[in-house]
C-alpha cells in the first residue's frame, strides 16, 4: 500500500494556543488510521486540516499528492466526512436531507437518486426515507450521517468521533458498516476516544495529547510493547504497596499506583495469580490488557480539563 496522506511536521495554532505542534505522520491507501486522544489533544483539528476546511499554521500536509490547503476543491471532492456533531436539516426528510447534499456535488438527479436508495439499504433507514429527522433515534441519525458522507463516492472518509453517546447495538452496527467501507477499499481516518472502537477499527493509530503524537503503531504491538497481555487490579490501601510490590513486583513486568487500585502488567500473569490467591487479596481483577491501558498510561489516569 502507498502512502494517501503524508504530513510533515505539520503545526495549528489558534491565536497563541498551539492545538497541533509538529506533528509527522503517513496514511496508506485502503489502512483505517486512527487518531486517538483525550479531549483537547488535536485530533479534530487534525483531520479539519486534512479535509481542507481549516488552513495549516506551517509544515507540510499532502492528500493524494495535493498540497491541503482550503482552496483545494479536488481534495474535498474525494472525501468523505462523518462528523461528530448532528449536522441534518430538521425541517427535511431524510431523503431530502441526502437530495440537498447531492446538489452540493452536483449530482445528477437520476444518479443521485439511485445513490441514496442504495445507500438508505446500507444504512438500514429505507423504512425511514420519508421521516423527518427529529423523528429519528440518535444512532438513525449517525447512519444517515454515514449515507451522506458516502453520496459522492469518496476514495477518504473521515469519521470523527462517529459513535459518541450511541448505545452498544448502534455502535457495532456502525463498526460493521465502516468495516465495509473500508473492505471495498475507501481509506479511513478515525477520531476517537473509544479505546475499543479503535481496536475493532483500526489497522494502526497514533495517542494523541495536547497536540503531539506520543506514540504510533499497530494496536495489538502497542499493546504488547507498553502493557504486555494481562492487567491484575488489586483494590488495597497503598500502605500496603512495599508488601505486595515486594511479592508481586518480580513476578510482573511493570507496576502503577492509581487512587485506591494497583496496577501489574504481565505477560504471562499465572504465577503471579497464583502468589495473589495465596495472599487472600479478594478486590482483584485479571484480565487481557488493552489499549484503554496503553491510552491511560501515556495520557494519565487524571481528568483532563
Amino acid at each position: 500500500m502507498k502512502p494517501i496522506i503524508t504530513a510533515l511536521k505539520l503545526c495549528k495554532k489558534y491565536g497563541k494556543f498551539k492545538a497541533v505542534d509538529r506533528i509527522s505522520f503517513e496514511i496508506l491507501e485502503g489502512e483505517c488510521f486512527g487518531f486517538l486522544g483525550p479531549n483537547g489533544a488535536g485530533k479534530t483539528s487534525t483531520v479539519r486540516m486534512i479535509h481542507c476546511v481549516s488552513p495549516l499554521t506551517s509544515g507540510t500536509l499532502t492528500v493524494q499528492g495535493m498540497d491541503a490547503n482550503i482552496d483545494n476543491r479536488a481534495i474535498k471532492q474525494n472525501t468523505g466526512v462523518i462528523p461528530q456533531e448532528i449536522t441534518l436539516d430538521n425541517d427535511l426528510t431524510v431523503r431530502e436531507n441526502l437530495q440537498v447534499f447531492a446538489h452540493f456535488f452536483d449530482i445528477p438527479k437520476a444518479e443521485a437518486k439511485k445513490r441514496i436508495a442504495e445507500l438508505l439499504k446500507f444504512v438500514e433507514l429505507e423504512k425511514k426515507r420519508d421521516s423527518k429527522i427529529d423523528q429519528l433515534s440518535t444512532g438513525m441519525k449517525r447512519r444517515l450521517l454515514i449515507a451522506r458522507a458516502l453520496l459522492n463516492q469518496p476514495k477518504i472518509i473521515i469519521a470523527d468521533e462517529p459513535t459518541t453517546g450511541l448505545d452498544p447495538q448502534a455502535r457495532h452496527l456502525i463498526w460493521q458498516r465502516l468495516r465495509q467501507l473500508k473492505s471495498q477499499g475507501v481509506t479511513l481516518i478515525l477520531t476517537s476516544q473509544y479505546m475499543e472502537e479503535a481496536q475493532q477499527l483500526c489497522d494502526r493509530i497514533v495517542i494523541m495529547h495536547q497536540g503531539r503524537i506520543l506514540k504510533a503503531g499497530v494496536p495489538a504491538r502497542l499493546i504488547e510493547e507498553e502493557i504486555g497481555r494481562e492487567v491484575t487490579e488489586i483494590r488495597v490501601a497503598a500502605d500496603q504497596d512495599d508488601r505486595l510490590l515486594a511479592v508481586l513486583g518480580p513476578l510482573a513486568c511493570g507496576h502503577e499506583r492509581v487512587g485506591d487500585t494497583l496496577y501489574f502488567y504481565c505477560r504471562d500473569g499465572r504465577a503471579l495469580m497464583k502468589k495473589v490467591l495465596e495472599l487472600d487479596l479478594p478486590d482483584t481483577v485479571h484480565r487481557p490488557a488493552s489499549l484503554e491501558d496503553v491510552f491511560l498510561k501515556l495520557t494519565g489516569r487524571s481528568l483532563i480539563e
